[in-house]
């Protein structure tokens, strides 16, 4: 783990839990394409980049979410580094306490002002306003969050965040999150048009391909979309409905899972019903949710 791995003459990833893109401009100038889960993945990365003798100048964060940005603070505090992404996810970069509140609903009680949902806060400017190495080029990839971006090397390597998950992931925990059911959709029809050297999710290994990863995330989002069509054959509410997909696909539920898999839950229900295949309504002082009939 956190191994450095040489894919081009420049471009470079740090094999850790959420995969970490190098790109080395020159014999010292080196940008980063996220920057890992915590502190701890920080202090490696600063590590790996001393033994190369190379100095970073600037972090790229594909999204705000705390493994892709947990190890900002450090760099940036100990190695003086710039850090770069979308307006939105800016904000929560800036202000971590957004993002569990923006899962729960509400402020987060302390068991979700954790590291895993909330990273240290670190300064951030536009991704709009930074001078790329010549050849970098930056594409939208919507629908796991706010405003995620990719990042092509000159080298024609893509990282692609957290568009796409592997297929072990797929298997073992079944619902991925998304904010945006649509745009997630729209983001797998533009993956499948692309050519390049080598594409690296940063939850599943590289591959020259990506259009069978594309396929298996796509089957999993229908499936699910069929599940909920099922489920809510009958009017329910969202709890009652959270917890049959829970027990459905065999998952534990715990303070994160919950707000993770919870908001995941509401942008799929919020999915069909915008498609009209579920209306919502409220009876009682409750909400339900109630498969049309066709």
């Amino acid at each position: 783990m956190y191994e450095l791995i040489q894919i081009t003459e420049h471009t470079y990833y740090i094999n850790s839990p959420s995969k970490v893109g190098v790109y080395r401009v020159n014999d010292d100038d080196v940008w980063l394409i996220d920057s890992g889960n915590d502190k701890d993945a920080g202090r490696k990365i600063q590590k790996i980049f001393e033994a190369q003798g190379w100095t970073l100048t600037a972090i790229i964060n594909t999204h705000s979410n705390a493994d892709h940005d947990g190890g900002n603070t450090l760099l940036q505090n100990r190695l003086h580094c710039a850090i770069y992404t979308t307006p939105m996810e800016k904000a929560i970069v800036e202000y971590p306490i957004l993002e569990p509140s923006f899962l729960y609903g509400g402020y987060p009680f302390k068991k979700l002002r954790n590291k895993f949902l909330m990273a240290t806060p670190s300064k951030a400017q536009e991704i709009d306003t930074a001078s790329l190495p010549e050849g970098m080029e930056i594409f939208p990839l919507g629908g796991h969050f706010w405003q995620m971006i990719g990042v092509k090397t000159p080298d024609d390597i893509y990282f692609l965040a957290d568009c796409v998950f592997g297929e072990n992931i797929l298997a073992k925990y079944h619902i991925s999150f998304n904010y945006d059911v649509a745009a997630f959709f729209e983001t797998l029809d533009f993956l499948e048009k692309l050519e390049g050297k080598l594409f690296i999710p940063a939850h599943a290994e590289p591959t020259e391909d990506i259009r069978p990863l594309v396929a298996l995330n796509r089957a999993k989002a229908h499936e699910i979309l069929e599940k909920l069509l099922h489920i809510c054959k009958t009017p329910l509410p969202f709890e009652q409905i959270l917890k049959i997909v829970f027990e459905t696909y065999d998952l534990t539920m715990d303070f994160n899972q919950y707000v993770l898999v919870g908001s995941t839950i509401r942008s799929y229900l919020s999915y069909l019903a915008d498609t009209e295949k579920i209306e919502p309504y409220v009876e009682e002082n409750t909400l339900l949710w109630k498969t049309k009939v066709e």
